[in-house]
């Protein structure tokens, strides 16, 4: 079978889940990925046989894809913010919208007349790393730290500092019962922000393959994170310092009034998508 026939039959396997531009998207990153090629090398290819190995390799792929587990966690990796990072099972898969949190954060922080050697950063809810690693990457010579209250995820998230270099002080900790020590000219949280009576309206394949404490709230008080956030604020955020959330879509106004009489300036904006999603403000 040439890997062009094999793309018929991949694509034929997994058409319940996925459509068909979907599925020849994904059997062309796998293959690459297995074989180590780029998109020229695999087109030149495509008349060739398929190696019982690859074959092999392949169909378990497939495999894993028919249940539903999202393709960036078969492959051990996934792309954010035009970077590679590691994950697994125990941390989120990134989301555009968390991009759009980054974006915002860089220009505000780049245009801010401070200089960047006195900054410090507070991550809350760092999973993966992609937030502080990103942050660092492009203000090296802050000072970044993240916590998380999952060890695995910041295992992942170690694994990914190290991987693109950079100095991250990981904390293990639950943040909601952590007592904050340092006063930091940013705070920015992706945390988890979806109310348990929402559960029936996310995916199966992210509820049966993402950590579900990085995505519910722990208790029935969606704004849990964001009220201990606000509290912390007053006296953990430096004069003039930021603040940069991604928050639940259906609770854009009742977030941004948590922090109207904290910070100076704060605002709701929405997603590329329309939806509100960020809350941002300075103390």
């Amino acid at each position: 079978m040439t890997y062009q026939d094999y793309k018929t039959y991949f694509k034929k396997e997994i058409s319940e889940k996925y459509t068909d531009s979907e599925s020849s998207i994904l059997f062309d990153i796998f293959v690459q990925h297995l074989m180590d090629w780029n998109q020229f090398a695999l087109r030149k290819a495509m008349t060739e046989k398929v190696e019982n190995k690859q074959s092999k390799e392949l169909q378990n792929i497939i495999d894993e894809l028919k249940t539903g587990k999202p393709y960036q966690q078969i492959l051990g990796e996934t792309e954010f913010y035009g970077l590679k990072f590691f994950v697994d099972e125990h941390v989120l898969i990134p989301r555009p919208e968390t991009e759009e949190l980054l974006e915002l954060a860089i220009e505000k922080i780049k245009a801010g007349s401070r200089k960047s050697e006195a900054f410090k950063i507070l991550d809350i809810g760092t999973g993966s790393g992609i937030i502080p690693i990103v942050l660092k990457k492009h203000f090296p010579e802050t000072e970044v730290s993240a916590i998380d209250y999952s060890e695995n995820a910041l295992k992942m998230a170690q694994r990914n500092a190290e991987f693109h270099q950079v100095e991250i002080n990981f904390i293990h900790q639950d943040y909601l019962k952590a007592n904050l020590i340092e006063v930091y000219d940013v705070i920015i949280s992706n945390p988890p922000y979806i109310g348990m009576e929402e559960e029936d309206e996310i995916a199966d394949s992210v509820k049966e393959f993402e950590p579900k404490m990085a995505l519910f709230s722990p208790t029935s008080n969606a704004l849990i994170f964001y009220e201990k956030i606000a509290e912390d604020c007053k006296n953990h955020l430096a004069k003039n310092g930021f603040v940069f959330l991604e928050i639940n879509q259906k609770l854009g106004n009742e977030t941004l009034e948590l922090f109207t009489d904290v910070l100076s300036e704060v605002e709701l904006m929405k997603d590329l998508s329309g939806n509100e999603r960020i809350v941002w403000g300075r103390f």
